[in-house]
């Protein structure tokens, strides 16, 4: 949830982070900067790892147009992380489909395994992890997603997802 009377650090964007909005911006007609709001978006998460209301004022003022325009859209898509997150993020699937063949099993072995709840980063920073809505697997339930590269996993078991994190560790250690 969104939290703007947390204190937090004020957000600078560095001159080639800009220089991305402005090749954005360009692509739309003349008063049309906010149809850029989504990548612009997705480069401050790429760029901080989430977006915090600083940022959210910042991609305000640069766009020209309210705070509450740009809060509206982050807190609307899952997309955009609105707390700090892992390096890596697991998103699993929990939609009714996924859930028939284990989904909240897998839900409750990645807890137990990172030491985390939904939503909490590991202590070493690597890891968080979140149930989302449909990732469209039906049939190859239950499956996650690993942002930030989205790699897909399916028919997922605890000792797929075992292997899966030690992986990811090894990976980040490299």
């Amino acid at each position: 949830m969104l939290r703007v009377d947390e204190a937090q650090e004020p957000v600078e964007f560095s001159p080639a982070l800009i220089s991305k909005f402005d090749e954005i911006v360009s692509r739309y007609p003349q008063g049309k900067q906010k149809s850029g709001l989504l990548p612009i978006l997705h480069l401050v998460q790429a760029e901080f790892g989430w977006v915090s209301a600083p940022a959210m004022d910042k991609v305000a003022e640069y766009l020209s147009i309210l705070p509450i325009e740009v809060y509206e859209v982050a807190t609307f898509y899952t997309m955009y992380f609105l707390r700090p997150q892992g390096k890596y993020v697991l998103e699993v699937c929990r939609t009714s489909g996924c859930c028939l063949v284990g989904a909240e099993k897998i839900m409750d072995h990645i807890e137990e395994t990172l030491g985390v709840k939904e939503g909490e980063v590991t202590p070493d920073g690597l890891f968080s992890w979140r149930g989302v809505e449909c990732l469209a697997a039906c049939g190859f339930g239950p499956v996650l997603q690993i942002g930030p590269e989205y790699t897909f996993y399916e028919n997922l078991t605890n000792e797929s997802v075992d292997k899966l994190i030690s992986d990811l560790k090894a990976k980040a250690k490299n």
